[in-house]
């Protein structure tokens, strides 16, 4: 009866502690990621992604800061390096729908992302 207990006892814990982690830890990657573009710190977000084995394509659409995509969020904080980087890294298609968002943007910014999409 103690051994049936105790099995019953350490699943409901193991399946309680996996689904509320990756909840949490989508929450605080997405944070990450929202600090770093605004702090243009291209080096910590690369290493942040590598780290967490994301990519930039694959979060993108999942992803908003201050309710803005991170490239809209980029071209209004002015992040030219993080915003390049993000541009660099997502796909043409993806790019070309968001270039009238980022024309309020800076202007490396709105060139890098004219040039992507021509290219």
């Amino acid at each position: 009866m103690k051994k049936l207990l105790l099995v019953s006892t350490i699943t409901a814990l193991t399946l309680t502690s996996v689904v509320s982690v990756p909840q949490a830890q989508a929450a605080n990657i997405a944070q990450s990621v929202c600090e770093y573009v605004a702090a243009d710190d291209k080096r910590r977000m690369r290493s942040f992604l590598k780290t967490n084995k994301l990519k930039i394509r694959n979060i993108f659409d999942g992803i908003q800061c201050n309710g803005k995509n991170l490239l809209e969020f980029a071209a209004s904080a002015g992040s030219i390096d993080t915003g390049s980087m993000i541009i660099s890294k997502l796909p043409k298609s993806v790019v070309s729908d968001n270039l009238a968002l980022i024309q309020t943007g800076s202007q490396p910014l709105i060139d890098a992302a004219n040039e992507r999409v021509s290219s």
